[in-house]
């Protein structure tokens, strides 16, 4: 009898947890396709005539399939113009943020100084502020630097710092590394710098990863800076340029979505890319830098 209860408690265990997974595999797959849809629809819309877009209900495999629309986007904007602002701003802008804030979280990690705690708080509150805020005061600041309409308001502030959320991101990942790996190198004759330059941060290639991924996708998609201030063509970035792509498009009365589809496209692969060959880091990086106090 006893056996028998045992055995259909386990059953009815086994039979909620089934059910939780398969609950749970539900939810996913919905909201996977949730996000996934959008995307598929603009594949679809960019190789589509333009008629085609309007269809309803919406046809999701083009017929025929209009390949030229890619060619058409690169004839009438300069989309490698476009691509090499927009990647020369990425690299510059990324490596300093990722650098230096690697270098203010393992100090915030390592070093004992009054108010540390408070400092790091104030930071921390600083993602609070809406970036709208600051806009105003940062123009009259790089006009009077002159650099308005140059790449400078876009790189050099991100080597002051690096930004609050990747200072967070670089110093719960130090926090995780043991401190005898510090006091090893103490001990052999290394100084601060030293050890963080030589033995923490090779070790820290998956919160490097995390953050240059980060970093990569925030200023390749950046919209708000590069319109701000930037105002000569031969500048744009590949966001200006789709929306100067999209007032290009309606001239005449004759709209082209479906060549700004092909121009959106062109602008989401290098994110796409960088993310499915980087996924393994970036998730790592994620799981590795947890949440410590």
């Amino acid at each position: 009898m006893k056996a028998s209860k045992v055995q259909a408690w386990y059953t009815s265990k086994q039979r909620r947890e089934m059910f939780d997974r398969a609950l749970t595999y539900v939810i996913v797959t919905a909201l996977a396709v949730m996000f996934v849809i959008p995307l598929v629809w603009t594949v679809s819309s960019s190789l589509k005539s333009n008629p085609q877009m309007y269809i309803f209900p919406p046809v999701w495999i083009p017929n025929p399939i209009q390949w030229e629309n890619y060619a058409r986007v690169l004839q009438e904007i300069p989309c490698a113009l476009f691509f090499k602002n927009t990647l020369w701003i990425t690299i510059l802008a990324g490596a300093g943020q990722v650098l230096t804030a690697a270098i203010v979280g393992y100090g915030f990690a390592r070093f004992k100084f009054p108010g540390r705690r408070v400092l790091f708080m104030v930071l921390l509150g600083t993602m609070m502020i809406p970036r709208e805020v600051l806009l105003v005061p940062q123009f009259i600041l790089y006009n009077n630097l002159k650099w308005v309409d140059t790449f400078k308001p876009l790189v050099v502030p991100y080597y002051f710092g690096g930004g609050p959320f990747t200072i967070f991101l670089m110093r719960q990942f130090f926090m995780s590394v043991p401190t005898t790996l510090d006091e090893a190198a103490k001990i052999d004759g290394a100084g601060a710098f030293r050890t963080f330059w030589s033995i923490i941060l090779p070790l820290s290639k998956p919160v490097l990863a995390t953050a240059s991924i980060l970093s990569f996708q925030w200023h390749w998609n950046d919209f708000i800076s590069p319109l701000i201030y930037l105002q000569s063509r031969e500048n744009f970035t590949v966001s200006l340029g789709l929306r100067m792509f999209q007032s290009v498009a309606g001239i005449g009365g004759v709209p082209k979505d479906n060549l700004l589809m092909a121009a959106s496209v062109m602008a989401l692969l290098p994110i796409l890319i960088l993310f499915v060959f980087m996924q393994k880091h970036f998730v790592r990086g994620i799981v590795m830098t947890g949440i410590k106090g």
